[in-house]
Parts: structure tokens; sequence; C-alpha cells
């Protein structure tokens, strides 16, 4: 208030624009049970009307499309290498306070000009810069061509092909025909009447080990196989390396790669494609529920369709998205369940998803110097997102490097630290942590599209500063020549929604980068 009880006429002009513009995005409701029904929470049911039908729920107003489209390729991520994060360090292995404090620790210093440049491709491709610089200076320093020397040692070109030498005589010799090399499927289709070979005897005079499971019969070893790739999926194709009948096996039974798909574990049996929970991870209310229905896609005929209970929604869109993956493994998949599972959008849960943004700011120079150069900062942070199985997601902006945040990535620390709270512990990187929900894109997200450029958009919705939801926009795509697949989210847009004026607002993503799965083996084989 005004002490002196003078009035700003301009001040009192904008809080007029402002009340008219709330009332008429929101007018009041005349009957008494709608009342009820605001003054209840967005978290608690509708009140009922006299005629036992529930009050109708505003449907939220959709966000505005993306402004910026996800570049379809760039080869410098051809070259990008899955980074693997192993268990933390034992209790007996933690550094003492004296190493905390100098920063010493037990990796051995780089000597050779090699040495120099392999660390600093290892800093560079963590995101710090500033180190790596540091290391190519000094490692171009001690040689000049460490670079060829690099590329040679990683990127070794193929051997040349051997060079026929002209024929002497007069007489031209008949061209001998080279024989093409076998495709994959024949070469596979070549094993199907191996065995699984016993191992060699270890001398000559020894008698050879035996082998019970060359004994099994094909039905058995298919069943035992199946239960390999329930539990882990990775083990159950790297079992194809033992000899050339499990080969076969891997690669052509299509029961054991049909289970894996439609399973919970790996599959497409354990793909959200509605919000399973709340922003905040508590269970979805009536409210919600009504909304939904609500903002379902319906003909103009049809009436709004009465919410489902959590029961029967769970049992629903598990036979939906069941036929959804029946659908597509004729339509879009030839008819193939191990290509379906390879090529498919999914979001893995045994690791975490990171971006690393930097970029160059440019500082402030000394008055007091002549310097032909002004300086300039190298800003790097990062943006951590850990997809977990039941439809909740965990989203980190922070400064930290991946080696020191991707092991605390859990509902236990970020519960533990709460408040700020403990804050002693390594596990405090957490605590500016937002709780989220996240759900794969369906059909009626965009019901123009066709079923494939659906496939594979990823909306994730977070927490936000009070009377705020942060929703990010993103997609499932690939990077690496290595054959990895769904290894890489690209955004498609950031937005802000305001629940008080139900407003979206675009985020300016000026130094935005993809976010690249990472593997954390102390998630465990299943995540999650």
């Amino acid at each position: 208030m005004n002490p002196s009880g003078e009035s700003n006429p301009e001040l009192e002009s904008f809080r007029e624009q402002w009340r008219a513009e709330v009332r008429s995005r929101h007018p009041a409701p005349a009957p008494a049970s709608a009342q009820q029904a605001v003054t209840a929470g967005p978290s608690a049911p509708p009140a009922a009307s006299s005629a036992g039908t529930a009050a109708p729920y505003a449907p939220r107003k959709p966000p505005p499309p993306p402004t910026k489209k996800p570049v379809a390729h760039d080869r410098d991520e051809d070259y990008v290498q899955p980074r693997s994060f192993d268990e933390p360090s034992a209790a007996g292995a933690v550094p003492s306070w004296g190493q905390w404090q100098t920063g010493s620790s037990t990796e051995a210093e780089p000597v050779t000009a090699l040495e120099h440049y392999e660390k600093a491709v290892e800093k560079e491709v963590a995101g710090n810069l500033g180190d790596s610089l540091k290391l190519y200076r000094k490692a171009f320093r001690m040689d000049d061509s460490v670079d060829q020397k690099y590329k040679n040692k990683h990127f070794p070109k193929p051997p040349p092909k051997p060079v026929q030498a002209p024929s002497t005589s007069g007489s031209k010799a008949p061209a001998t025909k080279t024989e093409e090399p076998q495709s994959m499927k024949d070469l596979i289709a070549s094993f199907s009447g191996l065995t699984i070979e016993p191992a060699a005897p270890p001398m000559q005079s020894m008698p050879q080990p035996p082998c019970p499971i060359a004994s099994l019969p094909d039905e058995i070893l298919a069943h035992i196989l199946r239960d390999v790739a329930i539990l882990d999926v990775g083990d159950f194709v790297r079992l194809a390396q033992v000899c050339k009948r499990l080969a076969f096996l891997v690669a052509t039974e299509d029961r054991i790669w049909r289970r894996v798909c439609l399973g919970p574990e790996y599959g497409f049996g354990g793909m959200h494609y509605h919000f399973q929970r709340q922003v905040t991870w508590e269970p979805l209310t009536s409210s919600e529920l009504l909304r939904e229905a609500t903002e379902s896609p319906k003909n103009e005929e049809e009436e709004v369709p009465l919410p489902l209970t959590l029961k029967q929604r769970t049992e629903l869109h598990a036979e939906q998205g069941e036929a959804n993956t029946l659908a597509f493994y004729h339509s879009l998949y030839g008819s193939s369940w191990q290509r379906m599972f390879r090529i498919r959008p999914r979001i893995r849960f045994n690791g975490c998803y990171i971006s690393t943004v930097n970029y160059i700011r440019a500082g402030m120079a000394n008055a007091n110097s002549i310097t032909w150069n002004s300086p300039v900062h190298i800003v790097t942070y990062y943006r951590y997102l850990r997809f977990f199985r039941d439809g909740t997601v965990l989203s980190l902006l922070t400064t930290a490097e991946p080696a020191d945040v991707v092991h605390h990535i859990t509902r236990e620390a970020v519960a533990l630290h709460a408040g700020g709270a403990q804050h002693h512990l390594p596990s405090i990187v957490v605590q500016s942590a937002l709780r989220g929900r996240w759900r794969l894109a369906h059909a009626g997200d965009n019901p123009h599209a066709s079923v494939s450029e659906v496939e594979g958009d990823v909306v994730v919705e977070t927490e936000g500063v009070s009377g705020y939801i942060y929703r990010l926009d993103l997609s499932l795509r690939s990077a690496g020549k290595g054959g990895t697949r769904n290894n890489k989210l690209v955004w498609r847009g950031f937005y802000s929604y305001s629940r008080l004026t139900d407003d979206w607002a675009e985020f300016a993503l000026k130094n935005d980068k993809p976010f690249f799965f990472s593997r954390v083996k102390s998630y465990g084989v299943m995540g999650a």
C-alpha cells in the first residue's frame, strides 16, 4: 500500500485490465456445486451434482507448437561412443580426506603425447573443455602429428586390396569369377543343421570333456534361452558368440523375441503411452482421470465418457498397447520381432540420459592493463534425465560432472536430501532434482500425423516454481555407427505451464544439446 494514501492512476488502470483479463479467461461459476469443486483444490475429486453425474473438469489448453525442428542427422554424432559408469567405489576404497582436499587419485598421469591426446578426448567427451584444451596444447607441443597417431590407433584404415600383376603372355587369361560374400540371412541359415560341439580335450590322449547341453532337445534349449532373455536380453544376444548352433537359435527363435517384445522387462509392455502418476508422484486422482477422458479424441456426436477406475484404466491401456504392438509387427517391422525390438522407439531404464551443454561467454577485460584480446569463459553444465518403470522421472540441472552424479540419481537420495538435509554427503548434488512423470506419444496427440511420425515422441512433465509445471517435448533417435538404437533424445520444445492462468510459455533453448544414454551399472540390469 501507498503510505501517503495517494493512488497511482497508471497502477490502478493496470490492475483493472489484469482483473478483466483473468475474469474473461476464468468466468465465475454460477451453481454452488461448481464452487465447491473449486474450493476442493486440484487434487480433490469433483463434486457430484444432484443428478448423480460428475461436474465437468475443464481440459488443459494444449501447448503451442514447437518453433524448433529437430535436426534429422548430425555427422559429428556418428562417432559418439556409448558411455558406461561402473559401480560406485566400495566403502574401503573411498579416498581419504587428504586426497579429497588435494584432488590426488590413483589414476596415472599421462606421459607421452598420445596419452595426453587420449586424456584430452576423454575430457572433451565429458564436457570439460577447459582441461581438454590444456591437454591438447601440451600434446601438440610434444608431437605436432599426435592427431594422426591417434587416428591410426583408434580408427585404423582397412588394409589395401592386393593388386593383381599383369599377365606377361600375349593371350588373355580367362577372367576368374569372384565369389560374392554371403548375406547375413544366408549365413545364419547355413547354421541350421549344425549341433553344439563339446570342447576339445585338453591333451590328445585325454577323453573329451562332457557337454550336457549338446544332448538337450531344441524345445528345452529354447525354453532355457527364453529364461535367459527375460533375465538379461544382453546375455541372451551374447550367447550367439559361443557357437554356430546357439547363433542360429538366437537369430531365428521368434518365440523368444516375441516374449521379449511383449514383456514388461525390456519390451513394450513396460512402456507407458498415458501418464501413470501425478507430477509429484502421487497416484492419479479422479479429477485427472476425468480430464483425460475429456481430452481424449472423440466424434462430435459422442458425449464425454465417464472416467475409468485406475484398475480399469490399467487393463484397458495394456490391451491397447498389446494390440498396437501386434499391428505394428505386421505393418512397420516386416513380421520380425527381433527387428521390432531393435528399431521401435522405447525408453531404457538401466541408465540415464545426459545432455552436456557448452557455450562461450565474453569476460571483462582488466581496466588497468592494455591487452589485444578480451577474455572469454567456457561455461559447462549438464542436464540429467532418469526414467523409472512406474511412469515417474527425475530431472536434474547441475554443473557437477556425470561421474559424480549418476550413481546418486535415485528416489532414496532425493528423499534423503529434501529441504537440504544431510548436506555433508556426496549425494547432496541431487538436492535440486525435480520430480516428474513421463509418457510416450500416442495417436491422440497428433491425429493428422502418421503412426511412424508419432512413434518416438516423449513427453516429460516436471515440477516447477510455485504454481508452474515444466514440460519437455523430446524425440527418440539413434546416434553412433555401432548399431546402438534409442540412445539419443533430441529437443522438440520446452515449456512452462501456469496453473493459475492456464497459460503456456516457451523457453528459448539457445544452447540446447541432445541427451545421450549412458549405462549405469549401479541401477541394475533392468533398472528401477
